[in-house]
C-alpha cells in the first residue's frame, strides 16, 4: 500500500474570519494554529503546508484568564546592552493588540522554515473591518 502525498496544485486553500471579541487567547491561538497547520484536514502531512488562511478581528477584545493582564511579560531586546524592553499584556493590548495574537500563535506552529511559511497566512486586525471581502471568507465557530 501506497502513501498519499499531495501535489501542490491539488491543495485547496480556503480563508477562515474569526472573530475575537470575547475569546480566550490561549484557546483561540491553538484552534488558529490547527487551521493554518492543515490538521483539519484528512490530507494532513507534517512536512507539507496544507493549511487555510485565517483572518482574525477584534484581536483588542481577546480575553485573558487570571491575572495574566498584569503579570504576563513580553520582552524585547534591542542587542544593545541596556536594550531589553519589557510590556505587559496590557500594555500590549493597548498598543498593539495584533501582536499578542500573533506572538501566541507563532509559538504554537514549527520553528522552521514550513511554520515562517505557515505563519504568513495569519492576518490579525486590531478591529472589524478587514480587507479581504474578495476571498469570500467563512466564518470559523
Amino acid at each position: 500500500m501506497k502513501t498519499y502525498i499531495p501535489k501542490e496544485d491539488e491543495i485547496n486553500r480556503r480563508w477562515f474570519v474569526v472573530d475575537a471579541r470575547g475569546k480566550t487567547l490561549g484557546r483561540l491561538a491553538s484552534k488558529i494554529a490547527r487551521i493554518l497547520m492543515g490538521k483539519h484536514k484528512p490530507q494532513y502531512t507534517p512536512f507539507l503546508d496544507l493549511g487555510d488562511y485565517v483572518v482574525v478581528t477584534n484581536a483588542r477584545y481577546v480575553r485573558t484568564t487570571g491575572a495574566k493582564l498584569e503579570e504576563q511579560i513580553y520582552y524585547h531586546y534591542s542587542g544593545y546592552p541596556g536594550g531589553l524592553k519589557k510590556r505587559t499584556l496590557q500594555e500590549m493590548l493597548d498598543k498593539h493588540p495584533e501582536r499578542v495574537i500573533e506572538h501566541a500563535v507563532r509559538l504554537m506552529l514549527p520553528k522552521n522554515a514550513l511554520g515562517r511559511k505557515m505563519f504568513k497566512k495569519l492576518k490579525v486586525y486590531p478591529e472589524g473591518e478587514h480587507p479581504h471581502q474578495a476571498q469570500n471568507p467563512q466564518p470559523l465557530e
